[in-house]
């Protein structure tokens, strides 16, 4: 792992590619820092709005992917699933065919290790540079320049994207060749379920137990049981408030791609498996759109 260096003071022109919960606040992070940014969304009123939130007198926005990057030295991409990528990058109008030679494509969007592989495989075929540079953090995170990148991708290309990451992030580090900061963001994911079914059921046993839950998360807080989870979480699910968030949808892609990745290495992952399934439970509830708190939820249903 590299950890990241001091940015260089030069603002190259950037397009960025999707406009969700976290690109929208990410590409508005360059643009308020100077750079010229050149955005595309595929709900085109989005990128108005985001024109019209960050407009710094060299930002535009493009109506295909092709049209944004053309002129652009740096280009970001966050937007769903690999099938996103490929139509992003690949589908009609993609960004890829309009690249110039020596420019680079950094890939926030969480994906699998075989999309990164096939990403940079294509990027060199053109002369561009390329990273896959999943994050976490959440919105929150996004909003506020605080993510965590982790990348994966060859050293020179890491240093050009360092410009880019110093401005919405607060942590970011290369973990080695395409595909590792996919894999990354699979532990990551990993580790945070692991957590979250824990706090769901210690919640669960208190709620049970008549404690006042909030008192008990209070103390145990500031001992070995702390973790952000429980900082940021615990309080919205005593009072069953799952509708904001990370959405189950997206965690169950993620682990399942970790699934994946899992089984290819032989790698033992029950309690992963199991929480993907308890998720699964959460979906059949109707909650494919709350946060993944929302494992208390098939502990605990709301009374009907």
């Amino acid at each position: 792992m590299i950890e990241s260096t001091n940015p260089s003071p030069s603002l190259p022109n950037v397009a960025f590619l999707g406009l969700g919960v976290m690109g929208f606040p990410m590409a508005g992070h360059l643009a308020s820092a100077g750079f010229p940014v050149t955005v595309y969304n595929r709900t085109g009123k989005t990128a108005d709005d985001w024109l019209v939130q960050y407009q710094n007198g060299d930002c535009a926005v493009a109506r295909t992917p092709s049209l944004a990057v053309c002129d652009a030295d740096i280009v970001a991409m966050c937007v769903g699933n690999d099938d996103d990528v490929r139509s992003v990058v690949f589908g009609d109008h993609g960004a890829l065919a309009a690249m110039k030679a020596g420019s680079l494509l950094i890939d926030h969007t969480t994906a699998s290790e075989g999309l990164a592989k096939e990403l940079a495989a294509a990027c060199h075929e053109k002369e561009v540079g390329c990273l896959d540079a999943p994050v976490s953090g959440g919105q929150a995170g996004a909003e506020n320049g605080a993510l965590t990148i982790m990348v994966g991708g060859p050293l020179e290309a890491f240093a050009r994207g360092e410009l880019l990451f110093h401005v919405y992030g607060k942590k970011h580090a290369l973990m080695g060749a395409h595909g590792a900061g996919q894999l990354t963001k699979m532990v990551n994911q990993i580790c945070i379920a692991g957590v979250l079914q824990g706090l769901s059921e210690g919640i669960h046993f208190a709620q049970r137990a008549g404690l006042d839950v909030m008192a008990v998360v209070d103390v145990i807080a500031q001992g070995a049981a702390q973790s952000w989870q429980m900082e940021n979480r615990a309080a919205s699910m005593n009072d069953d408030q799952f509708e904001f968030g990370f959405a189950v949808d997206w965690m169950r892609k993620d682990l399942g791609m970790a699934l994946d990745a899992g089984r290819a290495r032989d790698a033992k992952m029950p309690l992963t498996a199991l929480i993907d399934q308890f998720y699964g439970d959460v979906q059949a509830l109707g909650g494919g759109r709350w946060d993944t708190s929302s494992l208390l939820r098939r502990l605990t249903p709301p009374e009907s």
